[in-house]
């Protein structure tokens, strides 16, 4: 799920050129050029100074050559480029802030903006389901559904159920004729459209997270759920409280998280959050959800290497 060096509103310059400069400078990052891949991106950026995709391209460029020399020219290079996309890109669909925070400039939380991830996911949808089960080996949704299980008996039915970040559906296949009702909420048209056509759920909002689950009436819902979602959140304050507003009481919340041995809130080398026992403990206490279970899982492999994470189930009083 690497960051993709364009979106869907920055396929062109406008200018034909400009669009080969591009291409090259692409070519030259990829084959590990990266003095050529910067070289190309200034010559675009000579036609096409307004080109977000082509000053974040630069960015990604003189980053590599400062972690092959570090040299504090392509550093600051570097963040000047991710300055110039985000000027020009203020809804930050490339990433700048999240390359900013990776490089040492500004603050982690709220560093993945809504409209980067519905890029990114937007056009990993096709593809989503194959790599995740196959590439990653992601087991999230059938570990929470265990964890659950091990929690409630094993009820027949799990209620009136959400699933938050729903993607193209593998939570709602998890749950399968163990939901009254299934609403998914994800912020990706294209992961909504995937999980319209596997049929289900009853219900798909688009939306962000925090801002979708306000719209929920209080103690609607049995069961929110949500799988290899958080490590794209990163602060989960006003999800949960909005959690607890919507739970019925005695309603359960389930979710995975990445691990943070320090026991806070980091964002990784890896682009995504983790979050640690003393952080989640505190959220928890702040909405008034009990923990009931904060089990070590591995939530998937990256690169051969399996990635701590937990499995938690909270409950509303």
């Amino acid at each position: 799920m690497n960051p993709r060096a364009r979106t869907s509103l920055q396929n062109s310059s406008g200018d034909l050129l400009a669009d080969r400069r591009y291409a090259y400078a692409e070519a030259c990052l990829v084959e590990g050029d990266a003095a050529g891949a910067a070289e190309m991106a200034e010559q675009t950026l000579e036609i096409a100074p307004r080109y977000a995709a082509a000053w974040f391209l630069l960015g990604r460029a003189r980053e590599a050559r400062h972690l092959a020399t570090r040299d504090a020219a392509d550093h600051h290079a570097a963040l000047r480029a991710y300055g110039n996309a985000l000027d020009l890109d203020p809804h930050d669909e490339l990433g700048a802030r999240l390359r900013l925070v990776q490089i040492g400039e500004g603050a982690a939380l709220g560093s993945i903006s809504p409209a980067y991830i519905r890029a990114l996911f937007d056009g990993y949808a096709p593809r989503f389901e194959r790599h995740l089960v196959d590439d990653l080996h992601y087991r999230g949704p059938d570990l929470l559904v265990k964890a659950l299980d091990a929690v409630a008996a094993a009820p027949g039915s799990f209620g009136d159920v959400i699933d938050l970040g729903c993607g193209t559906g593998l939570m709602g296949e998890a749950l399968a004729g163990r939901a009254r009702t299934l609403t998914g909420i994800d912020l990706s048209p294209g992961m909504l459209a995937e999980a319209a056509r596997g049929k289900r759920y009853h219900r798909l909002v688009e939306g962000d997270l925090g801002q979708a689950l306000t719209e929920e009436a209080a103690e609607s819902a049995d069961l929110v759920v949500a799988a290899d979602v958080f490590i794209y959140v990163g602060g989960l304050t006003r999800v949960m409280a909005e959690t607890a507003r919507i739970l019925r009481p005695s309603g359960l919340v389930a979710f995975t998280v990445q691990w943070a041995e320090d026991e806070g809130l980091t964002l990784g080398a890896d682009a995504r959050y983790a979050h640690g026992e003393f952080y989640l403990r505190r959220v928890a206490d702040e909405a008034g959800l009990e923990i009931l279970t904060l089990d070590p899982a591995v939530i998937r492999r990256e690169r051969g290497i399996d990635v701590a994470g937990r499995i938690a189930v909270l409950r509303r009083g």
